[in-house]
């Protein structure tokens, strides 16, 4: 393939042990990763050194299965709470992104922008949030509630929650804080706006107190590709994480989203959208094999049929034939567009769900590629050109391994095609993904809201 004259985003999605579901039995995984700090430091190392956008932290706010017997066989029960973990790792690190996941099912509006704001201020311009809605009914019940909000309430809280924070974020002029000792000023209140927010969900009256980010606002990420997810990503993000099984799959969505954003006064490139990618790598073909057989022959036929029922919306299929077809399913109200992926995938190549449980247990419905690092580079090659990704998020199967693999036997392939960087240009999380530099909005001063703010 000829050399780019573009070059993509990468972004390593960190997750304990690995990806796959069985990672964590792999001889030389880490296997106490969930608890282990030095563990993610090393990892934060190697992707900083290897140029990486970012780092990616996903997040459940709960145990992500009750279901006891799959639970005791998987490395999903411990991880660390994101903010923190990434907090720690912004001390440790003084380039790459720190993005991570919070829910607005399940938090407050003030206390998210408070969070990432500072996580910005400690890193220097390197924070993102993934702005989720949850959808396990597991989390829910940690927070006074029997069931989930319905699907449809979810994405209508967060459109509101987004808002309120990116809201919060303008708080602050960036020359605010003038600390001026002579003269008696630290902060310059003129410049001070106070966002007084009565709305369906929130009222929030303000303003954060937390300077402006150094990159303007922390970086928007989200993830939903339903409906409703892809109109509120095409309104409010700047990043997608998506989950796509073929090459027209992934081009549809991509041109789909594309062609939302003039609706909303956003440029093409305002948003950029990086599919999941979990590479298995060899120096030939048969390696490569060899490692994806040596992880799926570890995957328990009772953690298998948990994860799909879990990635499915939640569904029991233990009533099924494990060696039978998908049974038709009821409307989850989960996440929709994962559910549809699945059973498209299992009705088009008529899997069983034995064989579809095995398809997913490395990277849950994201795209799968077992090869070489040419064979791997073709295909990140075609999608970035062809209109499928600005970027990808690597789903390394293992760790540290798996991460090791792709950074030593990937990188040097895609550097030579002139389709990664050799180098940071930027010091911001913006800056490393192209994005610009939110201007900050005019507002109502202060000063029409000295007694909320004096109160």
């Amino acid at each position: 393939m000829s050399t780019s004259s573009r070059q993509f985003s990468l972004g390593a999605f960190l997750m304990q042990t690995g990806h796959h579901i069985a990672g964590w039995r792999h001889p030389d995984a880490q296997a106490d990763a969930g608890s282990n700090f030095r563990h993610y430091v090393e990892l934060a190392r190697k992707a900083e050194a290897a140029k990486f956008d970012a780092i990616f932290l996903a997040d459940s706010v709960g145990v992500r299965s009750t279901h006891l017997p799959s639970l005791a066989r998987t490395a999903r029960a411990d991880h660390f709470e994101p903010l923190t973990l990434l907090a720690a790792l912004a001390a440790v690190t003084e380039r790459i992104g720190l993005i991570a996941t919070v829910s607005t099912s399940f938090n407050e509006p003030f206390n998210v922008a408070r969070k990432f704001a500072s996580l910005d201020q400690i890193s220097g311009g390197r924070a993102g949030w993934n702005l989720v809605t949850s959808s396990g009914g597991a989390e829910a019940r940690n927070f006074n509630r029997e069931a989930h909000f319905e699907h449809a309430l979810r994405y209508e809280r967060a459109s509101e929650f987004h808002d309120v924070v990116t809201g919060l974020w303008d708080s602050w002029q960036e020359d605010s804080f003038v600390r001026d000792k002579a003269g008696g000023i630290y902060v310059d209140t003129g410049k001070l706006h106070v966002l007084g927010h009565k709305g369906t969900h929130f009222q929030v009256q303000g303003p954060l107190n937390v300077n402006r980010s150094p990159q303007g606002r922390p970086v928007v990420v989200q993830a939903g590709a339903s409906e409703a997810g892809k109109e509120l990503a095409a309104r409010t993000a700047e990043v997608i994480f998506v989950a796509h099984q073929t090459f027209e799959e992934a081009q549809a969505f991509y041109a789909d989203i594309k062609g939302r954003l003039a609706r909303h006064g956003r440029g093409r490139d305002e948003v950029k959208i990086m599919p999941g990618i979990f590479p298995v790598v060899g120096r030939t073909e048969a390696e490569a094999q060899e490692k994806f057989e040596q992880l799926q022959s570890l995957v328990d036929p009772v953690v298998g049929l948990q994860l799909l029922s879990t990635v499915i919306g939640d569904i029991d299929l233990s009533a099924h034939p494990i060696d039978g077809p998908l049974p038709a399913l009821p409307e989850t109200n989960g996440p929709k567009s994962r559910q549809q992926l699945l059973v498209d995938l299992a009705r088009r190549e008529g899997l069983s769900i034995r064989q579809l449980y095995l398809r997913i247990a490395g990277a849950r419905g994201h795209q799968q590629v077992v090869g070489t690092p040419v064979q791997i580079a073709d295909q990140l090659q075609q999608w970035f050109e062809e209109g499928a990704a600005d970027g990808f998020n690597i789903m390394a199967p293992w760790f540290p391994g798996g991460l090791d693999d792709f950074i030593e036997l990937v990188l040097p392939e895609l550097r030579r095609r002139g389709l990664f960087r050799s180098d940071y240009q930027g010091r911001t999380l913006r800056e490393h993904l192209g994005l610009r530099k939110p201007v900050h909005p005019s507002g109502p001063l202060a000063a029409q809201h000295e007694e909320a703010v004096t109160a």
